[in-house]
C-alpha cells in the first residue's frame, strides 16, 4: 500500500494512503493490446470505469487492427461527469495546498511506475514510435505533475497599500470545475499540462479525450483514481458535436481548456463566450526556423531532425506537432550544404512498426489525415520551379503494408506565399526557403496567420537577439529546438491561440481567480 505524510494545516501529522482513496488492489496486465480491451466501451466517471451502449472502433494507424471500442458519449454522460466533478471540486478546494499538492506528486509517482505501459499503450493507438517519441511524451506526462505539485505555496496574493486605515490583500482561488479538451498527436503530455496545474489549484477536471487516441489517456486517468478522491479527475471520450460541444457548454464548467485545431477552437471560443468563461486555446503553427549564414551547420541540422530533448517533433512524429519547424529559411551561401545534410540525416531514420525499439518514424494517424498529407504533397509536386526530396524508404514489413506510413518530403525551391508555406499540413514536410536579406526574411518568417514557435541558428549575438524581438510567436529558441515541457511556458500568437502553459505564472492565471479584500481599520 503505498502512502505519503505530511503536516497538516493545524500542525498535527497526517498519513494518507492509496487505499484510502479507493485504489484497486487487483493487478492488470500491461501489455498495450489486452489493456486498451480493457479499457474497452469505458468513460471513467467518479472514480469508476462506466460500461457505454454506444461505443466506436479504435484501429492501429500501423497496421489496420482493430485496438479497441472507445466509449461514445453524449450530453447525459457530460452531465453525469460534470456533476460529479464539481461535488468532488467543492470538498477538494477546501483542502489546504500542501495536502492536494502532496497527492499531486503521489500521482506522479504512480505515473512514473507506469510510465512504458502508457508509453506502449499510447504508439498502439496512435502510430508513434515509441523509443522517438511515446517513451518521451510518457515522461513529461509524469515531470508536469511533479513539476506543479512544487508549486501550491506559490498560490498567494499580495498586499495592496491602497489605504492607510484599510487593510488590502489579494486572495486566489480555485475557478471551479475544468473542461480539458485535447487532441491526438501528444495526449498523455498534453493532459498533464493541463489538469496537473488544475488540481494544485483546488479545481476538479473533466477529460474529452481524442476519438483517435482515447486509451492512453483513459489509463491515465484510471491511475490518477488510485490516489485522488473519486470525481475529481473524470475521463469521457466521444464526437465533437455530441460529446465535446456538451462539456464546454455546461453552465458549471467554469474554465476551458483546449488544444486542437484553428477552426475548431474558433468554435469552442463562441461556446465559451456565450456564458462568458475563462479559456485557454493552443491551436496550431507554421514555425519558421531561421538559419544565418555563420550557424554551426551540423547543429542546425540536429536542430531540425533531433532537436534538444532527443526527439524530432518534425520527423519522428511524421510531422504532426504544432511546433515543428515546418518552415526552415536558410541563407543562400549555406543552403545546398544544409539540404544535403537534412536529407542525409533523415534518410538514415527507419519507419517501422512503432513499438518497435529500432523504429525512428511512425505514422501518420488517420486515413483521412493520409490522406490531407498526401494531398499536400503531390500539390507540392506540381509547383514550377519546386524539388521535392522523398527521404527514408517505407516499411518492408508486410504486417505494415496497409499502415499510414509517408515518406518525409523535404521541398526546395519554394517561395514562402505557395500554400505548402502558409497552411498547417501536420505531416512530415517541411518547406525549406533561400534569403540573403536579414529585414526581409524576418518580415517572410511573419509573414503567417500563425505565431506559435520559431527559431534562429546564429553564432551572432547581435541578429539573435534582433531576430528574437522581432519575430512574433509566443516562444522564440536560439540555437535549440525544445519541444513543449513543465516550466517551458509557450502560447499562441494570432491564430495560434489565447493564453500560455506549462508555468507557474500560467498555472495562476488559467485555473485560478483573485479576490481583493479590503478591511476597514477605523
Amino acid at each position: 500500500m503505498l502512502s505519503i505524510a505530511f503536516t497538516g494545516a493545524r500542525g498535527q501529522s497526517v498519513s494518507l494512503s492509496l487505499r484510502s482513496f479507493g485504489c484497486r488492489s487487483r493487478k492488470f496486465s500491461t501489455e498495450p493490446q489486452t489493456l486498451a480491451q480493457r479499457l474497452s466501451g469505458h468513460h471513467l466517471i467518479n472514480g469508476q470505469l462506466v460500461s457505454s451502449s454506444a461505443k466506436f472502433p479504435v484501429h492501429s494507424p500501423a497496421t489496420g487492427a482493430l485496438v479497441g471500442h472507445a466509449a461514445k458519449g453524449d450530453a447525459s454522460t457530460i452531465d453525469s461527469a460534470v456533476s460529479s466533478s464539481k461535488a468532488a471540486q467543492k470538498k477538494w478546494a477546501e483542502r489546504p495546498v500542501k495536502e492536494r499538492a502532496a497527492l499531486v506528486a503521489q500521482c506522479a509517482q504512480v505515473l512514473r511506475a507506469h510510465s512504458e505501459e502508457l508509453a506502449k499503450l499510447t504508439s498502439l493507438e496512435t502510430g508513434k514510435a515509441l523509443r522517438t517519441e511515446s517513451r518521451v511524451e510518457a515522461g513529461v506526462c509524469s515531470d508536469a505533475f511533479t513539476f506543479f505539485a512544487g508549486l501550491g505555496s506559490e498560490i498567494k496574493g499580495e498586499v495592496i497599500p491602497w489605504n492607510p486605515n484599510s487593510i488590502t490583500f489579494t486572495q486566489r482561488y480555485p475557478m471551479g470545475v475544468v473542461a480539458a479538451v485535447i487532441p491526438w498527436n501528444a495526449p498523455l503530455m498534453l493532459f498533464s499540462l493541463k489538469c496537473a496545474p488544475a488540481l494544485v489549484c483546488g479545481n476538479s477536471v473533466v477529460l474529452k479525450s481524442a476519438e483517435e487516441a482515447p486509451f492512453g489517456v483513459l489509463r491515465v486517468v484510471e491511475l490518477l483514481n488510485t490516489v485522488l478522491p473519486p470525481g475529481l479527475v473524470n475521463c469521457i471520450s466521444g464526437f465533437g458535436p455530441d460529446c465535446g460541444g456538451p462539456l464546454v457548454a455546461h453552465r458549471d464548467v467554469a474554465k476551458i481548456s483546449f488544444t486542437g485545431s484553428v477552426d475548431t477552437g474558433k468554435i469552442i471560443y463562441k461556446a465559451a463566450a456565450d456564458k462568458l468563461a475563462p479559456i485557454t486555446l493552443e491551436l496550431g503553427g507554421k514555425s519558421p526556423m531561421l538559419v544565418m549564414a555563420d550557424a554551426d551547420i551540423d547543429r542546425a541540422v540536429d536542430g531540425a531532425i533531433v532537436g534538444s530533448l532527443k526527439v524530432s517533433v518534425r520527423f519522428t512524429r511524421q510531422g504532426q506537432s504544432c511546433s515543428a519547424s515546418s518552415r526552415i529559411f536558410v541563407h543562400s551561401s549555406v543552403h545546398d550544404q544544409f539540404v544535403e545534410k537534412l536529407k542525409q540525416k533523415v534518410n538514415e531514420m527507419k519507419m517501422g512498426n512503432p513499438l518497435d525499439d529500432a523504429t525512428d518514424i511512425g505514422t501518420i494517424i488517420s486515413r483521412s489525415q493520409f490522406d490531407k498529407v498526401k494531398k499536400y504533397i503531390e500539390l507540392g509536386k506540381g509547383l514550377p520551379g519546386v524539388q521535392a526530396h522523398e527521404c527514408s524508404q517505407l516499411p518492408t514489413d508486410s504486417a505494415m503494408s496497409s499502415g499510414f506510413f509517408v515518406r518525409p518530403v523535404i521541398f526546395t525551391g519554394i517561395t514562402n506565399d505557395t500554400i505548402l508555406a502558409q497552411e498547417e499540413i501536420f505531416g512530415p514536410v517541411c518547406c525549406i526557403l533561400k534569403w540573403d536579406d536579414f529585414d526581409k526574411v524576418l518580415e517572410e518568417a511573419n509573414c503567417s496567420s500563425f505565431g506559435l514557435a520559431a527559431s534562429v541558428w546564429t553564432k551572432d549575438l547581435k541578429m539573435a537577439l534582433k531576430a528574437t524581438q522581432k519575430l512574433e510567436a509566443g516562444i522564440v529558441q536560439v540555437n535549440q529546438n525544445a519541444v513543449l515541457q513543465p516550466n517551458l511556458p509557450i502560447g499562441g500568437w494570432k491564430e495560434s491561440g489565447l493564453g500560455v502553459e506549462g508555468s507557474l505564472d500560467s498555472m495562476l492565471q488559467a485555473f485560478t481567480q483573485s479576490k481583493t479584500i479590503s478591511i476597514n481599520m477605523n
